[in-house]
């Protein structure tokens, strides 16, 4: 149960990182058919909102799906033992890595929402909002970097090596 739940929110965060690559094309097709008009739009600061949402988002499902750039030009070589060692060691390394990230962009998001801080551009929008949606995106990369490392302990191959995702087969 606990595997399809955090599969489908790994496939929620996709879905919704597709939504926000979405909304960059809208806001920018929205400009250059308001410059047609005469009319000034300002999309940049939506772009680049929307560019956050997007990339924090898509980390975990990208992740899941073996899509992240991996050099395995070593890790290939080594025989199941140590490779399961190494496995183990880069899972610790990055879950430490992206938790502290995540604990200090949880932490961003709450000062910048106590201290009322709004962008400067024309929205004038509170930057709690994108930064709310980046820190979920961060907190399931962490997520998904940690559900790995239980896989590896229990002796299985982390998902961005299995072939249960055979639609993402990619070189490596």
């Amino acid at each position: 149960m606990i595997r399809r739940v955090l599969d489908s929110l790994y496939e929620a965060a996709g879905y919704l990182a597709a939504l926000f690559l979405i909304g960059i094309g809208v806001t920018i097709v929205v400009q250059v058919v308001a410059r047609t008009m005469s009319v000034t739009v300002d999309s940049t600061e939506a772009a680049g909102l929307c560019l956050a949402a997007a990339t924090f988002f898509g980390l975990a499902h990208t992740f899941r799906h073996g899509a992240h750039v991996r050099i395995t030009l070593v890790v290939s070589h080594l025989p199941a033992g140590p490779k399961r060692v190494f496995e183990v060691f880069n899972c610790l390394v990055a879950g430490a890595a992206v938790c502290f990230l995540a604990w200090h962009v949880i932490e961003l998001t709450f000062q910048s929402y106590s201290y009322n801080d709004v962008s400067p551009g024309l929205l004038a929008m509170p930057f709690w909002i994108p930064q709310a949606g980046v820190s979920v995106g961060v907190v399931l990369f962490a997520v998904a970097i940690l559900d790995d490392l239980v896989q590896v302990l229990r002796g299985n191959v982390p998902s961005y090596d299995s072939d249960t995702h055979p639609e993402d087969s990619h070189a490596e």
